[in-house]
């Protein structure tokens, strides 16, 4: 069902793409890459696509990634694994596709998949100042490989495909009730008219600066998306996961994230991370003032994904809090505070 207050969508009457992914048809997808599952299958933490940890019978483990239809082409998912291999070919700790027959991409049952090693790990201890400046040496050794060449078919992260796509949608597909709609739209507009007068819209931070440079990013690097590994093992440390929300935008972005607490709080793990950082590549400080409102773009982003995949029943299951007037009463009072957030002085360290 849709969220309350809400006309379902077209695709919400029908059956889901993904509940016909039973496990037989994981096993069958690795089963025609001559890779022969022993039947243990465990599902993994993910909302966006369907993703499985499966033992083979050499006993061996491996990740099975099935990419939700209709969200990448398969150019743009092809576009993730080149950049993932090339971040492999470079030593940084990524985890790439297994290539299968010379393919990283392959279909089954009318889906989309690719096969990755297992890695296992457990979060990073981010209060831990060695192990932010680890993580910021490997976020530069990233961006050192994503500064080579630019996506072609992978979109960028702005304004536009962040905010202004996500409020037209949710507003032209009536998901926003109408006794808060004015107000979350007028709280959008003014979120939006300072973020477009800030470095992040005009890509200048002054009339006479040069522009600040985008790049090839992972794109979500947050706790979940980092699993760490005791030192005392072989390469042990950070390693970095799921590259499915790799884009083109501005170094920041892969560090905002990692930022957690109050201000002082988040200036002690941000000089963590740019020590580590900058061991390995500048990190152009005009960007800090960019971390409000990427932190701003990325809460109505959020709103409009869940709305997007309300129809995959997983979603009212885990989020059913979303779609009431009370949700839509919070994120106007988030997207209030963010606009005083973006009005004070940027992060420094």
């Amino acid at each position: 069902m849709a969220p309350s207050n809400s006309p379902p969508s077209p695709a919400a009457s029908a059956a889901h793409p993904y509940e016909s992914l039973t496990p037989d048809v994981v096993l069958d997808a690795l089963a025609a890459l001559d890779l022969h599952g022993d039947g243990r299958l465990t599902a993994l933490n993910s909302y966006e696509n369907r993703v499985y940890q499966v033992h083979l019978e050499d006993r061996s483990a491996v990740v099975v990634k099935f990419y939700r239809p209709g969200r990448w082409s398969d150019e743009q998912i092809l576009e993730e694994h080149g950049f993932a291999l090339e971040l492999a070919a470079a030593e940084v700790p990524a985890v790439p596709p297994i290539a299968v027959a010379g393919r990283t991409l392959h279909h089954h049952g009318g889906f989309a998949f690719s096969v990755s090693p297992y890695r296992g790990g457990r979060g990073p201890e981010l209060d831990d100042f060695e192990v932010l400046e680890w993580v910021g040496r490997f976020l530069a050794r990233i961006h050192a490989v994503g500064a080579r060449t630019p996506f072609v078919t992978r979109p960028a992260l702005d304004l536009q495909t962040f905010g202004l796509a996500s409020r037209d949608w949710l507003l032209g597909h009536q998901m926003v009730p109408l006794d808060v709609q004015r107000e979350w739209e007028a709280a959008c507009n003014t979120a939006f008219e300072m973020i477009a007068a800030s470095a992040l819209g005009t890509g200048h931070d002054g009339d006479n600066d040069p522009p600040l440079k985008r790049l090839r990013l992972h794109g979500d690097v947050h706790p979940g998306n980092i699993l760490w590994t005791p030192t005392d093992r072989p390469d042990g440390g950070p390693h970095f996961v799921d590259l499915d929300d790799a884009r083109t935008g501005f170094a920041v972005q892969d560090l905002w994230m990692l930022l957690s607490g109050d201000r002082a709080q988040q200036t002690g793990q941000l000089s963590g991370l740019l020590d580590g950082y900058e061991q390995f590549r500048d990190f152009d400080r005009r960007e800090l003032a960019l971390v409000e409102p990427l932190r701003t773009l990325r809460l109505i982003h959020y709103s409009a994904w869940l709305a997007r995949r309300w129809e995959d029943p997983i979603f009212p299951i885990n989020f059913p809090w979303f779609g009431s007037s009370d949700y839509w009463k919070g994120q106007i009072q988030m997207l209030q505070d963010q606009c005083e957030a973006m009005a004070e002085e940027p992060l420094y360290a």
